[in-house]
């Protein structure tokens, strides 16, 4: 550490997710509906994220609260699924 900088890797047993709206189906307001429950957007602005499918809907939530999202969505019409978050590459010293 000549350059006076430090580096920490941070380990955590649980992998941060996201749930990604494939798909709105035909029930699109149904859909908007559980957006807007599970993000607290606006029913308007929900219904521009769902129009606007395949859309990020939640951002780094833990595993279980992802796949509850995903069962929500899926229930209201939607085609929609969890993705792992990739992994920090830690800077080469």
């Amino acid at each position: 550490m000549a350059d006076g900088r430090y580096y920490f890797t941070l380990v955590c047993d649980e992998v941060p997710n996201d749930v990604v709206l494939l798909d709105p189906g035909t029930r699109v307001l149904d859909v908007a509906q559980a957006v807007s429950r599970l993000t607290g957007l606006s029913l308007w602005r929900s219904k521009v994220l769902v129009t606007q499918s395949p859309a990020l809907v939640l951002e780094g939530v833990p595993q279980d609260d992802a796949e509850t999202a995903v069962v929500a969505l899926r229930d209201a019409g939607a085609q929609a699924e969890v993705r792992e978050r990739p992994r920090p590459v830690p800077p080469r010293a």
